[in-house]
């Protein structure tokens, strides 16, 4: 598997935890006997099972759906057709199960829930960064993820092609107006976060040229160019390119798929979008019984 694809073990912990906590919301506990419209069914029925999309889609989500009936029901198999990462078009049949009729519809909404909205997310960075296709520029997520699901989407966004940001407020400084406001200007920001942890990398946003001077000047690792317009996002790339001390340049507000074909020959680093994660709908799937 292409290494961007392999989930990381904090991931893949992070996973478990997802997967026990939406079975206890459906279930009260990790427990397929509780479900009390399944216990219509004979107990000893069998059945086999497809998971279909109606919608072409970029795959995210193999890993959940697989956890969602381990933790059910260790005896449904799976029998995966296709992998994350990859695209696949409407009516495409995506797995098939087999196993304890009374455990493969309690866990159905689960696994669906996981792999429609997994694979939403993959399937938008999938687009944008088809839009970047021949250019040097990546894209980026944000922190404005689903609560509870960072990591899943943080995953989903790699699968799609895109390129993850910060997981969190504890790995990498981001520098926003009220920071910049409460320390007391730029300069001082930065050099405080250089003090308290002079390994991790600093990006500090501006809203207008005046504070991207200010940024560069205090030797930020990154510069958030944040609704700039197109021409004062050049004139910043040109100072940079001037600068002794360039910066990696990220873009963010307002990208719309119109904007980034712009954007993608200007030279700067990254394109940075909520939308990835926060914009999506999910693809529609389906899981037959037979």
């Amino acid at each position: 598997m292409d290494p961007v694809l392999s989930l990381s073990q904090q991931e893949l912990l992070s996973l478990k935890h997802q997967v026990s906590l939406a079975l206890k919301e459906d279930l009260s506990a990790i427990d397929a006997n509780l479900d009390i419209t399944a216990q219509l069914i004979d107990s000893q029925n069998h059945s086999e099972a497809t998971i279909i999309t109606r919608e072409s889609m970029t795959v995210c989500g193999v890993a959940w759906v697989n956890e969602v009936f381990a933790q059910l029901d260790g005896s449904i198999t799976i029998d995966w057709l296709v992998s994350d990462g990859q695209v696949v078009e409407a009516n495409s049949v995506l797995c098939r199960l087999s196993g304890s009729s009374r455990s493969l519809l309690t866990g159905e909404r689960t696994a669906l829930n996981f792999l429609q909205t997994l694979s939403a997310t993959a399937t938008v960075a999938a687009f944008y960064t088809q839009k970047l296709a021949g250019s040097n520029t990546r894209l980026l997520d944000t922190r404005k993820t689903l609560p509870g699901l960072r990591l899943a989407q943080k995953y989903a966004v790699r699968c799609g092609g895109g390129t993850n940001h910060r997981i969190g407020l504890y790995d990498a400084y981001l520098i926003k107006e009220n920071h910049i406001a409460a320390c007391g200007g730029i300069r001082q920001a930065v050099d405080r976060a250089r003090q308290l942890n002079p390994g991790k990398p600093v990006e500090v946003e501006v809203e207008n040229l005046d504070e991207f001077g200010q940024a560069l000047q205090a030797q930020a690792d990154i510069v958030m160019l944040d609704n700039f317009s197109l021409a004062d996002i050049n004139q910043a790339v040109t100072q940079n390119q001037q600068s002794s001390r360039p910066a990696q340049l990220e873009v963010s507000g307002n990208i719309t798929d119109d904007r980034l074909h712009q954007l993608k020959d200007t030279g700067v680093d990254f394109i940075s979008s909520g939308a990835l994660t926060k914009h999506i709908t999910a693809i529609d799937l389906s899981m037959r019984i037979s």
